[in-house]
């Protein structure tokens, strides 16, 4: 990577407004997501090279992979391919990460990886936000219960003093910290 060059790791528990910001990135700068990997097939309207690059096993095990996981049967990952296409398109690029995965970013990348902690203080607002947002009740339960949400709801310690927290409470307050945190990175 070069000097100038970022990746802006989005992380934090489910309903906390990653994606949210992740699109206003995308709209108001124009920085691109990194595409992640996975071996799941397509939902119906889902495009390879678009939500995800769909693999197969083999294919799968030949990616460069920084990171990742196995769901639900199925593998997830982020490659140093999909970060050096997304790069090609803007010295900037966004991802989503669960905590984990933003850990092996700041090791992997260091200053390069600029890791954004998504909170929200009321446990209750997340799971408002999931419903609203169409998840089904059932599916919201399981997910803020879950052991890797539980551990997504707070910053772990290799990352504190290394991530920026943004606590997504308020929305105008949110975007003033995402375009100060932009202006630093396009002011070096």
């Amino acid at each position: 990577m070069n000097n100038n060059q970022y990746v802006i790791v989005l992380t934090g528990a489910a309903g906390t407004g990653k994606t949210s910001v992740q699109d206003y990135l995308q709209q108001k700068y124009g920085i691109p997501r990194v595409i992640t990997h996975t071996t799941r097939p397509p939902r119906p309207g889902e495009k390879n090279g678009v939500e995800y690059y769909f693999e197969t096993d083999a294919s799968f095990a030949k990616l460069h992979l920084l990171e990742k996981v196995e769901y639900a049967g199925h593998q997830y990952g982020s490659s140093w391919e999909a970060i050096h296409r997304a790069l090609q398109q803007n010295n900037i690029v966004s991802i989503v990460l669960d905590t984990k995965g933003a850990i092996t970013y700041k090791k992997e990348l260091g200053k390069h990886a600029i890791v954004l902690f998504m909170q929200v203080d009321n446990q209750n607002e997340l799971r408002q936000r999931m419903l609203k947002r169409g998840d089904k009740p059932a599916a919201v339960e399981h997910r803020i219960t879950s052991k890797e949400d539980i551990r997504d709801l707070v910053l772990p310690k290799q990352l504190v003093g290394k991530a920026e927290i943004i606590n997504n409470e308020n929305w105008q307050q949110t975007e003033i910290q995402l375009d100060n945190i932009i202006k630093k990175l396009t002011d070096n």
